[in-house]
């Protein structure tokens, strides 16, 4: 297996994938011709090059959308036949799943069972939006009184555009376009342009499933061209986007020009709250992995840990020694767990905070460094003696470094936890009911585990509070979040006169 990948991985090394503008249901260049490459993170190689998208492209694909949209037959389709073609995406990506989860690893540096995961998980939101295609459905009043009937529809909101990140760009995208599909909405997505080569590969897969000509547009470019076309672009109805909470602000600002619905999943800065009474070899395990899952490049991540002062030493001390033994390689060798970073600005930004910590007072017990090795690697990093002011306690670090913080009572817990702009995710880890119950309900974020961490299902709901975002991924009203409602008052029989003709 490992000689297979290693191999394909080579092949992709010599031939670096062809990646075109997909317009209009056809591949094209860019306009001006430009292009991109995109070298691996871990093996510093080109594996990629993209054409690369002016203004002009940007413009193209949204007017696409807009016709397919306006004149097409997708908005006009059954649900039946929408869940169709999302079931057929869905096997389809099952069926590749392993190509699709080398290039992964290649542009974005993640270990190949992660990839391999991923994209497995990506397949099952495909099979869940169709089932939700079927069921999108409005309501009926039938209470209004004898002569009056009320209906209200709920329509596709028109076009999309769908802009992802570089972290997990194959499941992202995948939380988001097919639950706009399914509700009969045209899209333009743009992709990180450091980890296209996936998106490239699902336009691939869509157009073969049958997805009608301009529903899904996907043009590969720099947001700063690209994205603020999508972001601000009249013709583009709605905008979903995940990404850092500074670029989903500046997006807000520039789509409030059009008045677009705006969907964002932003940063996050999750806590794991751990109390002496908790399933203790459990906790350690989730700390570790919460913490270097994808390196940290996970706005999920759980980036800080806050542990009850009895139990502070003993944890640091485990979770240390564990973090000893987390393996950091080349992404595609079996066994590796935390892979490189995706690029070298992050790379800069992790290390920049790991200095301010220590310029701070914290103290750096593990790691804290660029691993001297070929690729772009950070070591496995834990810091403790960290008080919540401190910007590693607050701040989206994005990397492999966690922050250790020590609290009194479940009071004081929960107001650290809630101390942040952000509020995504946390977990609370103790065998006492009531100590579970009371701090989920008092912390202010869109997910709370309560002795685990880092789980998810199609069926729940995902998104944040604060500046971790706007509105709801995922679960049964998923699509609902891409259809507008529309009113249908029907007056049964002879209208009444409300202002009298006579003299």
């Amino acid at each position: 297996m490992t000689h297979d990948i290693q191999a394909a991985a080579q092949a992709i090394f010599d031939k670096p994938l062809q990646g075109q503008l997909l317009i209009e249901g056809r591949w094209v260049d860019a306009l001006d011709g430009r292009t991109l490459e995109r070298q691996s993170p871990a093996h510093g190689k080109t594996v990629a090059t993209y054409a690369q998208a002016g203004v002009k492209d940007a413009q193209a694909a949204i007017e696409s959308a807009r016709r397919a949209f306006d004149l097409g037959p997708w908005p006009r389709m059954s649900g039946a036949e929408r869940a169709a073609v999302l079931r057929r995406v869905g096997d389809a990506i099952l069926a590749q799943k392993r190509e699709i989860a080398l290039m992964e690893t290649l542009e974005n540096g993640k270990p190949f069972e992660q990839a391999l995961a991923e994209i497995e998980g990506a397949a099952d939101l495909w099979q869940y939006a169709a089932t939700l295609a079927r069921n999108l459905h409005g309501d009926s009043y039938n209470t209004l009184g004898e002569r009056t009937l009320g209906i209200v529809l709920r329509e596709p909101i028109g076009v999309v555009s769908v802009i992802t990140p570089w972290n997990f760009p194959f499941l992202i995208v995948s939380q988001k376009l097919p639950f706009a599909l399914a509700a009969g909405c045209t899209a333009v997505v743009k992709p990180a342009e450091v980890t296209s080569a996936t998106t490239v590969m699902l336009g691939r897969i869509l157009l073969d499933a049958g997805l009608p000509a301009g529903v899904a547009n996907i043009v590969v470019g720099p947001g700063s061209v690209v994205g603020d076309v999508l972001v601000t672009h009249p013709m583009v109805d709605m905008l979903s986007f995940t990404g850092s909470t500074a670029i989903g602000k500046q997006a807000v600002a520039k789509s409030a020009q059009t008045l677009k619905k705006v969907s964002m999943e932003l940063g996050g800065k999750n806590p794991q709250i751990v109390f002496p009474d908790c399933d203790w070899d459990a906790a350690v395990d989730a700390v570790v992995h919460g913490i270097y899952f994808n390196a940290g490049q996970c706005c999920n991540s759980g980036s800080r840990v806050l542990v009850h002062r009895t139990v502070h030493d003993r944890l640091v001390e485990e979770v240390t020694a564990r973090s000893r033994n987390v393996r950091v390689g080349d992404p595609l060798m079996p066994g590796v767990q935390v892979g490189a970073i995706t690029t070298e600005r992050q790379l800069d930004t992790i290390l920049q905070y790991i200095h301010l910590a220590r310029g701070d007072g914290a103290q750096v017990r593990l790691g804290g460094s660029r691993m001297d090795r070929p690729g772009m690697y950070v070591e496995p990093t834990v810091i403790s003696g960290v008080s919540p002011e401190m910007p590693i306690a607050r701040e989206e670090v994005f990397g492999p470094v966690l922050a250790v913080v020590a609290f009194d009572t479940l009071d004081e817990a929960v107001a650290i936890a809630n101390s942040t702009p952000y509020g995504l995710s946390a977990s609370v880890w103790s065998r006492d009911f009531d100590t579970c119950v009371a701090a989920t309900r008092r912390i202010r974020a869109g997910t709370v585990w309560v002795n685990t961490f880092l789980e998810g299902h199609a069926e729940l709901p995902f998104g944040g509070f604060h500046e971790s975002g706007i509105g709801r991924e995922l679960g049964r009203l998923a699509t609902e979040d891409y259809t507008e409602t529309k009113t249908m008052h029907l007056h049964i029989g002879p209208r009444q006169s409300m202002w009298s003709s006579k003299a």
